[in-house]
């Protein structure tokens, strides 16, 4: 952990709690620095003692992690005022954050969970973490479309990395990426001419959508959690 940071994010990296629950509760009081009340936003050094409840902070016993089918039109995180985000959606995820997110057009498969562990470890590039999406397009694919997509499509002066694709059909196709850039999947199918119809996001690692229904949450099972953990290099 590098300091200082902001206090909010040290409770998330600690797995003590997710951002939105670290907030209400430094509004409630009920988080410390150095035996001070915390403020919104106030950074921690190395060294500071922070405690929720008098207690210094400890990451919980259980972590809780659901996946959401997210519909179009919901806002992954942060919805402005007229639209609709997920704890709307599904309020049972509350306390927890999403890991990565689906932009308002497309849907499809997200992690919620408080615990901070894995963000990075699950985001970051640099750890090859396959994420798949099931794409249809406006137009009938080129022949050459599955081998050029797969080699990488230059977006504004980066060129993406290789990825897996199958195609299914005269204008749809799964691609699997193991990086995450604003918007890529559109990006590199509007460089080679084409237009998204719809995004759909159908696996994270081991983790699928099979039947789960649009708009609806479930835990994971012990085995997939153990999966996921084990492939992050995460201790239960």
């Amino acid at each position: 952990m590098e300091y200082p940071i902001r206090i909010n994010k040290y409770l998330k990296e600690k797995g003590f709690c997710s951002r939105r629950q670290a907030d209400r509760f430094i509004e409630e009081g009920r988080v410390e620095i150095n035996g001070k009340p915390a403020e919104l936003g106030q950074q921690v050094e190395g060294g500071d003692v922070v405690e929720v409840d008098k207690k210094v902070a400890e990451a919980p016993e259980n972590y809780q992690y659901y996946l959401f089918n997210k519909p179009q039109d919901v806002v992954s995180i942060n919805p402005q005022r007229g639209e609709v985000g997920p704890y709307t959606t599904a309020p049972e995820l509350e306390g927890t954050s999403p890991v990565g997110r689906l932009d308002k057009d497309s849907r499809g498969l997200m992690l919620f969970t408080d615990d901070g562990r894995i963000v990075n470890k699950l985001l970051n590039p640099k750890f090859d973490h396959e994420k798949e999406y099931r794409v249809k397009v406006n137009k009938p694919l080129s022949p050459n479309f599955k081998k050029r997509m797969e080699n990488g499509i230059d977006i504004e002066g980066y060129t993406t990395k290789p990825a897996t694709l199958r195609i299914l059909g005269d204008k749809i196709f799964s691609i699997t990426l193991t990086e995450g850039k604003k918007h890529q999947i559109r990006r590199m199918v509007t460089a080679l001419g084409y237009e998204v119809e719809d995004l759909k996001r159908t696996r994270i690692m081991n983790l699928k959508i099979n039947n789960l229904k649009e708009g609806d949450i479930r835990p994971l099972t012990e085995q997939e959690k153990e999966k996921l953990l084990s492939s992050l290099g995460v201790s239960r």
